[in-house]
């Protein structure tokens, strides 16, 4: 019963616009510019007309953030926003992040202990800078309480601190992820070489061909990333039902 309560907890909005925005590293402004454009849907409104955010609003900035670090337009986001499941949880949000951010990892950010417990939205003790540490969201420098701190995985690696696995569990689950994404990664690329790039490097004299490979390439990561998590969510779902079934 007290993780249903958690749960619920966690899914109920309860940050400010400002709150909001400092947990995301963004400005008010930012977020109200954003929520114009219909890239963030829109608050609840509490007592004295006040909106309230929850995670799938911090989920969707971080994914927002990470479109724009590939060089998508805002024109580009709002057309990958839009085929997304209108009701994706701040979760299903967070993993479409995480792909995206393979393509081109945050560059690691110096942070003190308080702009990281601020980043985080909560106070980290001892053995969570220890856990974050071990999940390579973030290293010690020499200086006293300042962390060398990789932004994409900070949201990811604070939920995961109150998750109830044990910790080796989840070291041993992200290794599994990295091996078998790099050998996804490796065997895409070796497909576009041989049979995208190779015909290319054939016919880069054709205007038409090379304007056509110009678009694949503006347009190929969000159309892989998108196919990764649609065949990712299918294939754990029917594990995950097989699994329990067999028991």
């Amino acid at each position: 019963m007290a993780t249903e309560a958690t749960e619920t907890e966690e899914q109920q909005p309860t940050l400010t616009v400002d709150e909001l925005a400092a947990r995301a590293g963004v400005t008010v402004r930012t977020v109200r510019f954003y929520s114009t454009r219909g890239l963030l849907p829109p608050p609840v409104i509490g007592p004295r007309r006040v909106g309230h955010y929850g995670p799938e609003h911090l989920s969707r900035l971080a994914l927002i953030e990470e479109l724009q670090h590939q060089g998508m337009t805002l024109a580009a986001i709002e057309r990958y926003l839009e085929q997304l499941p209108p009701d994706l949880s701040a979760h299903d949000l967070a993993i479409h992040r995480a792909l995206v951010a393979t393509w081109a990892p945050d560059a690691p950010e110096e942070m003190s202990r308080a702009e990281l417990e601020r980043r985080a939205g909560r106070t980290l003790g001892d053995e969570d800078l220890d856990r974050l540490a071990a999940m390579d969201v973030l290293a010690r420098t020499e200086a006293d309480d300042t962390f060398r701190v990789d932004p994409g995985l900070l949201r990811l690696g604070v939920r995961l601190l109150d998750v109830p696995i044990a910790h080796e569990t989840i070291l041993a689950s992200r290794t599994v992820l990295v091996e078998h994404t790099r050998s996804a990664a490796q065997e895409l690329t070796r497909l576009f070489r041989d049979e995208v790039w190779g015909p290319y490097r054939e016919r880069e004299s054709d205007p038409e061909h090379l304007a056509a490979m110009k678009s694949l390439s503006a347009h190929m990561q969000p159309l892989v990333v998108q196919a990764l998590v649609t065949a990712f969510q299918r294939s754990l779902k029917e594990e995950l039902r097989a699994a329990f079934r067999a028991e």
